[in-house]
């Protein structure tokens, strides 16, 4: 029997990523998203990515810096074949006195429990 093709709302999915975005890396699980089923245990979600992003900053001496493990939620695409994970996220940089708000895109690979 074949599985129909679907699209529905999804609030957790299992599925834990690692990747990297920014100059560092990440680790994030799926959060509320949408999601198309296009084959048996196949789908695409485009959703909410809530992170834990892992950055050491380059700063001068005597200057503050951001601690090491900032949570962050990104946004983006998550394909899943089996229990394959392939993840585009994207990451928002709040303005500073510095440097401009930007996203920052990245990719990762995980596994969907």
């Amino acid at each position: 029997m074949g599985q129909e093709k679907a699209v529905k709302g999804s609030l957790f999915e299992g599925i834990v990523v690692a990747g990297y975005a920014d100059h560092g890396g990440y680790i994030n699980c799926t959060g509320p998203s949408i999601k198309y089923t296009f084959a048996p245990k196949s789908s695409i979600l485009f959703g909410f990515m809530p992170s834990l992003k892992l950055r050491e900053d380059k700063v001068d001496a005597g200057k503050p810096k951001n601690s090491l493990i900032t949570p962050t939620l990104g946004l983006g695409l998550t394909a899943v074949f089996r229990h394959m994970a392939i993840q585009l996220p994207a990451f928002y940089n709040a303005k500073t006195s510095t440097s401009d708000g930007k996203w920052k895109l990245g990719i990762g690979m995980g596994y969907k429990f």
